[in-house]
């Protein structure tokens, strides 16, 4: 895909659903309309969602159809300036500062700036896409430290002084809504909620990606999947784990095993906690019988 003017490359809603699917991502329309607003309003997108729905997959995809890198910022709790905007060589400064002498050396030069994720995308906003992954792992006062960026696209570098986006980058965050994010940070982005496909949709995006996997197989999938979510369970299974099921599945059942049983020896590839395994075990049965049916 070329690079360029991301507004040349999405002409409208439709076009970004369009290029979504070239990218083997099924993209309802309002995921379609969200990308596109963001990008031509030059705001933020904010991705939220149950894990495993297809929120950082959609994230790739955008940058996929931009033809631009894309820079993945991954929170967690602890996660401060020096890992998301820049920090200083150090040590390289002071080898300068002792091969230097007497003479006059800007420690501060961009020899010795160590770009971070947030930066690096300011300064090539037309190269790349910013993922800010799983934005609610983070505290509120790394949450407060990207309000300066998302506002006005720059931040302030002491040393240096402001650092501005020639143009706006391509911003996505994620969140699987662990905790509730600041208003301040919500207001500055277009919104967007991620919920988990119908068994229609979840079957396409398994034939999508399972190319070995027959039709009536990936609905079966996804009926079943669908039914295994509406349980009380830990950790219900995402997109990914419904497309690793129904590949598992059709490795066993080329191997010999009928379909019931394919799927339930397959079952530890879609469920990955000993709780909804042992919860699973009277429940899958009936699910089966009606998905296969």
């Amino acid at each position: 895909m070329r690079e360029g003017s991301a507004n040349d490359v999405l002409e409208s809603p439709e076009t970004v659903a369009d290029r979504f699917e070239d990218c083997r991502y099924i993209a309802d329309e309002p995921l379609a309309t969200a990308v596109f607003l963001a990008i031509r309003l030059g705001k933020p997108l904010l991705l939220e969602g149950m894990p495993g729905v297809g929120k950082t997959e959609a994230a790739k995809a955008v940058a996929e159809i931009l033809g631009r890198d894309l820079i993945r910022l991954q929170c967690y709790e602890g996660i401060d300036a020096q890992h998301a905007l820049y920090e200083w060589n150090y040590q390289r400064q002071l080898l300068a500062i002792r091969q230097a002498g007497a003479a006059d050396i800007d420690i501060y030069a961009d020899r010795f700036l160590i770009e971070r994720p947030l930066l690096r995308s300011l300064r090539h906003p037309e190269k790349t896409v910013l993922l800010v992954d799983e934005i609610d792992r983070s505290d509120h006062e790394f949450e407060a430290l990207l309000l300066e960026y998302l506002s006005d696209f720059q931040i302030s570098i002491p040393e240096r002084g402001t650092v501005r986006a020639a143009e706006p980058p391509v911003v996505i965050l994620t969140s699987n809504r662990t905790r509730e994010l600041a208003e301040a940070l919500r207001r500055r982005c277009v919104y967007h909620w991620i919920a988990y496909p119908d068994s229609e949709r979840e079957a396409a995006i398994i034939l999508t990606r399972a190319s070995d996997v027959a039709e009536a197989t990936a609905l079966a999938v996804a009926r079943a999947v669908n039914a295994i979510r509406a349980r009380p369970l830990a950790k219900p299974p995402g997109i990914s784990e419904a497309v690793e099921w129904a590949n598992a599945a059709t490795v066993l059942e080329k191997g010999g095993s009928p379909w019931p049983e394919a799927f339930r020896r397959a079952i530890g590839v879609l469920l990955k906690d000993e709780e909804d395994l042992a919860y699973m075990r009277s429940e899958l049965p009936p699910i089966l019988e009606e998905a296969l049916a």
